[in-house]
């Protein structure tokens, strides 16, 4: 079907230069050739680096009149119960960063054409506040958590930032909330950095203005009643991530579409699922999770720790980096174990439990630190990850949960545990 003659006049009009306007355009109507759009995208990287940054001596401090009660801290449950105040720094791009403020907790008011409705210009992090008897308030690894986030903003046209300078802020936040930190081992402050676009367009180019702030919610263990190892759902009909995507990415827009996956693994009676890609179904994550497993090397029976590459589809967990170097140092160098980053498939798995070589599997996240896993389901059947119908963790789980947390506690100096 042939194209309306309107159409291809309007096509030569849109390539052509000033000079080549075409007549039959009214001088009235003839566009201004070298005014840009107002949201055209342009690099200007250069002239947003001279923007004044954050300053944390900047900080203004509004205190609450009307301080919350504290919950029981056995009534908590995750991401429910939220601290009195909130940390807020608005960014445009003519102005840069401007002043950080702590005010009470509120609601954002943001017009409903905002941009991150939109087009989802929006970055997270999660990270915790620890206290131990002695009173002491420590951040674990808080420099990762402000690479990641810096990251994920770079990827989707937001403003970079100071770490460290948000770093300050936020341990001034957490001491201001300190009431708020159960001293109980197993309990915490989590906190919810968060960055997004707010200019007020339904344009799609980069922000001109954004908002970070973190908020913060007390919570209790992860589990309760102590380590309890989950069921997985290997999935390769849905997809997490994928090579040149967004997947290794701390960015809202990769968790919502795992849900319905989720619901639909749980209503087949399994936790959560396990993330496979290609056609040789390599495994990468779980839930949103990283994911390990523990494997004896067929004939030579070395005991081996695999995790899956960041080949740019696996999200760069602080958690997973925290494993991998205590695995290093600890198993590596004192137990002879091979850890490896690398691409292993499911099948490989599978193989590995029917010859008895699977020793455990785990998955790894700042909110479970440890999540041990007992059983994945494949292709009609359910491959046992290698613990005793009376085990909830493997050895290697259980080491690693202990471990990070006695530095997350302080009950060991560590340079990952940042005292405020």
């Amino acid at each position: 079907m042939a194209r309306p003659a309107t159409f291809s006049r309007v096509r030569s009009c849109l390539n052509a230069s000033r000079a080549d306007t075409p007549a039959w355009i009214p001088p009235c109507r003839r566009p201004n050739w070298r005014i840009k759009r107002p949201y055209s995208i342009q690099s200007q990287e250069e002239e947003i680096a001279k923007l004044p940054n954050i300053d944390p001596d900047a900080l203004s401090i509004t205190k609450t009149t009307t301080p919350k009660a504290l919950s029981p801290p056995e009534e908590l449950v995750f991401g429910r119960t939220f601290t009195d105040h909130m940390l807020s720094i608005e960014w445009t791009a003519s102005q840069g960063w401007l002043p950080a403020r702590i005010t009470p907790y509120q609601n954002l008011s943001l017009d409903p054409a905002t941009c991150v409705f939109h087009y989802a210009f929006e970055a997270f992090e999660g990270m915790k506040a620890y206290k131990n008897p002695s009173n002491e308030i420590r951040l674990f690894r808080p420099d990762r958590n402000m690479y990641r986030l810096n990251r994920s903003a770079e990827r989707i046209a937001l403003p970079r930032f100071d770490g460290a300078a948000l770093t300050d802020l936020i341990s001034r936040f957490v001491r201001l909330e300190e009431r708020f930190i159960p001293s109980s081992r197993g309990y915490s402050l989590y906190l919810r950095p968060t960055l997004i676009g707010t200019q007020r367009t339904l344009g799609v180019g980069p922000p001109g203005s954004a908002l970070l702030y973190v908020i913060a919610s007390p919570v209790g263990p992860y589990y309760p009643t102590g380590f309890r190892a989950v069921s997985l759902a290997a999935t390769s009909t849905a997809v997490r991530a994928w090579p040149g995507g967004v997947g290794d990415r701390k960015l809202g827009a990769n968790y919502a579409p795992c849900i319905v996956p989720q619901l639909e693994a749980a209503k087949r009676g399994y936790h959560q699922n396990l993330w496979l890609f290609g056609a040789d179904e390599l495994v990468t994550e779980v839930g949103t999770m990283n994911f390990f497993a523990c494997v004896r090397e067929r004939g030579s029976g070395r005991k081996m720790l695999w995790t899956a590459p960041l080949d740019g589809t696996i999200l760069e967990g602080v958690t997973r980096e925290s494993v991998l170097e205590l695995a290093r140092e600890r198993l590596g160098k004192e137990e002879g174990w091979a850890v490896e980053e690398k691409g292993f498939t499911m099948r490989e798995l599978a193989e590995a439990a029917d010859e008895g070589r699977f020793m455990e599997a785990f998955g790894t996240g700042t909110a479970a630190v440890v999540s041990p896993v007992r059983l994945i389901n494949w292709r009609g059947r359910d491959v046992k990850c290698g613990l005793k119908d009376d085990e909830e963790a493997g050895e290697v789980a259980a080491k690693m949960k202990g471990w990070i947390e006695e530095i997350q506690y302080g009950d060991m100096e560590h340079k990952w545990s940042v005292k405020i």
